[in-house]
């Protein structure tokens, strides 16, 4: 980065890219839902733009209940659900280090990976958030009364500002059809020195280029696998600490911590 002064942890995949500055208080008071750009757009061509993107994003998020509404009954057995299952381990041990009192699962499925958390945790308050029904309706089963389960969308939580010590999203990231809101509203409901773990999954630069070509036309919701340049960059608009690792031979880990 030569004399680039890094605001995130670990060694990067790419040098390459230079991780955005967080907003101010002002620019955060005042989101809303769009990052800023350099040029607008006339005002006539600027709203048509607008509901083309939110007709795609709703598109993909019913795209994505679909899918997850039909692989419910099978996701922790089948292979829909492998991928998910083997970042497990990763995940649990990055919340538990934490000793979090108050734990936020985004796009929490079925439960399981809240299940393990809980396990882990003994005590702590756990809420989960899911497009899918048929997801939570498998969760509720597996975890009753341990657990707060709420049908609702990761780009805007039902919950008030610092309410959380922790939050975790495993396999669910690269289905955001607008990523950078998504870690807005991760960042708004941790407390100050809070944490966000990200299990997502990761392909080498090639195999990336050729997934994220087709995923869009997947009919199942995904929308981008991200390097890990663009993760820290997503990540560190908001959070200040922001580490990348491989977890397994397709997957990666990401930590992200708000301020103190």
């Amino acid at each position: 980065m030569g004399e680039e002064k890094r605001r995130t942890s670990g060694a990067s995949e790419q040098d390459a890219g230079k991780t955005p500055e967080r907003p101010s208080k002002e620019a955060s008071e005042n989101w809303a839902g769009e990052m800023p750009r350099e040029q607008s757009a006339p005002p006539a061509r600027a709203n048509v733009q607008k509901r083309a993107a939110e007709r795609q994003a709703l598109e993909l998020k019913e795209a994505s209940k679909r899918a997850f509404d039909g692989q419910a009954a099978v996701y922790d057995e089948e292979v829909c659900g492998s991928h998910a299952r083997r970042l497990y381990p990763h995940v649990v041990e990055e919340v538990a280090a934490c000793s979090p009192r108050r734990v936020l699962d985004l796009g929490c499925g079925t439960g399981a990976l809240a299940e393990l958390v809980l396990e882990a945790l003994p005590g702590c308050e756990l809420a989960g958030v899911d497009l899918s029904s048929a997801m939570l309706a498998r969760a509720r089963e597996r975890l009753g009364d341990r657990a707060q389960l709420v049908e609702g969308d990761s780009e805007h939580l039902p919950f008030p500002d610092g309410f959380f010590d922790v939050a975790y999203c495993n396999d669910s990231f690269h289905h955001y059809p607008d990523p950078d809101r998504a870690a807005f509203e991760a960042w708004r409901v941790l407390r100050a020195g809070g944490l966000l773990v990200v299990g997502d999954c990761w392909l080498p630069g090639p195999a990336r280029a050729v997934m994220n070509t087709f995923l869009p036309h997947g009919g199942e919701g995904d929308v981008h696998i991200y390097s890990e340049t663009e993760m820290r960059a997503v990540l560190g608009t908001w959070f200040d600490e922001v580490s990348w690792r491989k977890a397994g031979s397709h997957g990666c880990l990401v930590t992200a911590g708000k301020a103190a």
